[in-house]
C-alpha cells in the first residue's frame, strides 16, 4: 500500500513538471504584433507620400513644364485657385472618391497615348462636383459637346452616349490632346485649348503675340483653367497638407502603385 501510494505521488509530481514546462516553455501568440496585409501597403504609401511631399515642394509644374511662381501675378492666381479647393472651403472628399475610381483607368490610357499624366486631373476640373450634362451640352467626365466627340470616334445618338464610357472617352481625349499639342507645341496651351477650343485660343495667340500662357490675357474660364489643373493635382497627392483626412486611394489595393497617403 505503502509503494503504490509513493508511486502514484511520484507520478503526480512528473505531470506537475511537465505541465509547469508546458505553460513556461511556449511562448503564446502576441495579436498587437501581427500586422494584416493592408499595413504593408499603408506604410508602402507613407514613405511614397513623403517622397512624393518633397518633390513636389521644390516647385509646381504641369505635365512637366515649370510654373512662374517668381511672377507676383501668377503665384497669386495659383494661391486663389488652392485655396477655392482647401477642405474648408469645398467641405467634401467627393474629388479624392472620384479620383480613386477614376485614375487606374485614365493612367494607362493616357500612358499608352504618350499623354502626359498630370491630364487625368482634367475630369475632375471639367465634371467637378456635379455629373451629368452642361448646359452648352458637354457630357461626360472629360465634358465632350456631341461634334467634338463624334470627331474622335465617340457615338452620340439618341441610342447610345459613349461620351459615357470612361474607357472610350479617355481614348477620345487622349486622340484630341494630342493633336492639340501638335498644334501648340506646349502641354499648358493643349490644356487650354482644351477648355476654349484651338481656334480662339489661336487666334488670342495671333491677337497678342504671345504664345506662353502665363503671360496671356484670356477669358476668365480659360484663364483660371491651368490653375484649377495645377490646384487639383495639389489637393489630390497632397491631401493632409489641405486638411483632408478621411481620403481614398486606391494605394491600398493589392499590386497598385501608391500615390496618396491612407487616413486612419
Amino acid at each position: 500500500m505503502g509503494k503504490k501510494h509513493l508511486i502514484t505521488c511520484s507520478v503526480m509530481v512528473v505531470l506537475a513538471i511537465i505541465s509547469r514546462l508546458d505553460i513556461f516553455g511556449t511562448t503564446p501568440a502576441n495579436p498587437a504584433k501581427t500586422s494584416p496585409k493592408t499595413n504593408a501597403y499603408a506604410a508602402s504609401s507613407l514613405v511614397f507620400y513623403k517622397v512624393a511631399e518633397e518633390e513636389a515642394e521644390a516647385g509646381f509644374s504641369f505635365a512637366n513644364e515649370a510654373i512662374p511662381v517668381n511672377d507676383k501675378r501668377v503665384n497669386l492666381k495659383l494661391k486663389k485657385s488652392i485655396s477655392k479647393n482647401r477642405f474648408k472651403n469645398v467641405q467634401s472628399n467627393i474629388l479624392h472618391s472620384k479620383a480613386d475610381k477614376l485614375f487606374p483607368i485614365i493612367e494607362p490610357i493616357l500612358k499608352a497615348y504618350g499623354i502626359p499624366e498630370d491630364f487625368k486631373f482634367v475630369p475632375l476640373v471639367e465634371s467637378g462636383l456635379k455629373e451629368g450634362t452642361s448646359p452648352k451640352g458637354a457630357r461626360g467626365v472629360w465634358q465632350f459637346m456631341p461634334g467634338t466627340a463624334r470627331t474622335y470616334g465617340l457615338k452620340v445618338n439618341k441610342a447610345v452616349d459613349e461620351r459615357l464610357n470612361l474607357r472610350k472617352s479617355t481614348i477620345a481625349a487622349c486622340k484630341y490632346i494630342k493633336e492639340l499639342y501638335g498644334e501648340f507645341n506646349s502641354w499648358t496651351l493643349a490644356a487650354a485649348a482644351y477648355n476654349n477650343g484651338s481656334i480662339k485660343l489661336s487666334r488670342a495667340i495671333n491677337r497678342q503675340n504671345e504664345d506662353n500662357y502665363f503671360r496671356m490675357n484670356l477669358n476668365r474660364e480659360t484663364g483660371s483653367y491651368v490653375y484649377k489643373l495645377i490646384a487639383m493635382k495639389e489637393i489630390i497627392t497632397k491631401p493632409r497638407k489641405y486638411g483632408y483626412s478621411n481620403y481614398y486611394g486606391y494605394l491600398l489595393k493589392p499590386n497598385s502603385v501608391p500615390y496618396l497617403m491612407a487616413a486612419n
